[in-house]
């Protein structure tokens, strides 16, 4: 993001006037706004996240972790992405000073593809919390082959799901919700480039589990046909 003035970043994200009616941006995300915040939070710094690391929030949305994140962080290594402007807008406006966005200079990307390859540093750790419990399979395959490149080598990448015990499943209320079989969880970093490690559970309170996803360095030539094929994804 090129440089500027807080008060011109904040003028980027003007929000649309047709976004999040009638609902806070805490409640559209579905609340539990400072309890799932530090928990995402504590888990990260539990797993070795340091100030000096480069942290990578997909599905931002509104800042439920970047509130946490982005203080603790040194400036301008916190990327956020998602694909809903409104909500990135309501999050810098509503919890976050222009003092702090200064200090701390976060980085977002609006797009509902992973184009990841537009940020200008590769990160250290990676978050999709809550994310894929909402996306079909395409796109979640979709978000490991954008985020396998610009991930750094030793890296590693955590994503919570809703896991269902025998076969996918999706349950509709207030729109689609996503279930995995704990396979299907793994696969989608195994037949993309990672290696996958089953967490389970980590105290959420509506029982998403975690996966954690690293890198294989030995898979280029199969991340390479992975991306060829994102073209039909």
């Amino acid at each position: 993001m090129a440089q500027q003035n807080e008060y011109e970043f904040l003028r980027a994200f003007t929000p649309d006037p047709r976004f999040i009616k009638g609902k806070s941006h805490r409640h559209y995300i579905g609340g539990l706004w400072e309890q799932i915040g530090q928990l995402q939070f504590q888990f990260l710094l539990n797993r070795g996240l340091k100030a000096s690391d480069y942290l990578l929030d997909i599905g931002c949305g509104s800042l439920r972790l970047g509130v946490k994140a982005i203080p603790y962080l040194d400036y301008g290594h916190y990327f956020g992405i998602d694909k809903e402007m409104g909500l990135i807008s309501s999050g810098l406006r509503k919890e976050m000073s222009l003092e702090l966005i200064r200090q701390k200079r976060p980085t977002f990307l609006i797009s509902s593809g992973f184009e990841f390859e537009k940020l200008d540093r590769r990160p250290d750790f990676a978050i999709a919390h809550s994310l894929f419990t909402h996306l079909p399979q395409d796109q979640i395959t979709l978000c490991f082959v954008k985020l396998r490149p610009i991930l750094k080598d030793d890296g590693v990448f955590y994503a919570s799901f809703h896991v269902s015990a025998r076969v996918p499943a999706i349950l509709k209320a207030n729109g689609a919700h996503f279930s995995y079989t704990r396979k299907q969880i793994c696969d989608f970093g195994t037949k993309n480039g990672f290696t996958a490690r089953y967490i389970g559970g980590w105290n959420h309170p509506r029982r998403q589990v975690m996966a954690e996803y690293r890198k294989r360095v030995d898979s280029q030539k199969s991340a390479e046909q992975n991306a060829d094929r994102v073209q039909h994804l």
